[in-house]
């Protein structure tokens, strides 16, 4: 059903992926995408659970990353290998150079692996939406026409829609995609502190639905 399309390592040499739906027909198509930040796991399994569901006729295609990150993920740590915030080195015209810290935006935008292997992906297909899965803040945040989206979403799970995350991200993944290229972006921010499995039980219903519904 799905197929490994495109391939990259990162500098630790840990596999970067992505996987496509293999329907001929389909309405729309969708990016997901797990770990941005190696902290925050819990994207990549949802992914997984998913993966391993009855997906048959699918209603749209699927571009699925489970783990964009996974050299932070190794090292439990939010950045990549080169303590940068993947998050934050998008090529966006509020992209800027900051302080060595948590929220590093690297030496220039698009400096890394991941961020460059994200950009190939919305160059080559034609994304009519993406989700982003992130924690802890038990929110739906939406970045471009995605109001409405973000609505269907929470009415799914129950998290409240928050447009503004509440402090600056120059260079975000969001800024990038849903502002600048005018695509419908989702991040799905988890709440902490709760079991793989009750997460899975609130959000697979956001998983159908963006395969069967949207």
């Amino acid at each position: 059903m799905f197929k490994k399309v495109i391939s990259e390592h990162t500098i630790q040499g840990n596999e970067i992926f992505l996987l496509e739906s293999q329907n001929d027909k389909f309405d729309k198509t969708v990016l997901i995408i797990g770990v941005f930040h190696g902290e925050e796991p819990q994207g990549e399994y949802l992914i997984n659970r998913f993966l391993k569901t009855d997906l048959m006729n699918l209603k749209n295609k699927l571009l699925i990353i489970p783990c964009l990150n996974p050299d932070g993920k190794i090292k439990n740590q939010r950045q990549n290998s080169n303590l940068v915030d993947l998050n934050r080195n998008f090529p966006t015209k509020n992209w800027k150079r900051t302080e060595k810290n948590d929220y590093y935006g690297g030496e220039f935008s698009a400096s890394e692996i991941e961020t460059k292997f994200i950009i190939n992906v919305l160059d080559n297909y034609r994304i009519d939406a993406i989700l982003s899965i992130h924690a802890p803040f038990k929110i739906v945040n939406y970045d471009g026409p995605a109001k409405n989206l973000a609505n269907k979403i929470s009415s799914l799970t129950g998290y409240k829609v928050q447009s503004d995350i509440g402090y600056p991200t120059p260079g975000s993944f969001g800024t990038y995609a849903g502002v600048e290229r005018n695509i419908p972006t989702i991040t799905l921010e988890l709440p902490e502190n709760e079991t793989d499995e009750s997460l899975w039980a609130v959000n697979k219903s956001v998983f159908s639905y963006f395969a069967y519904e949207f």
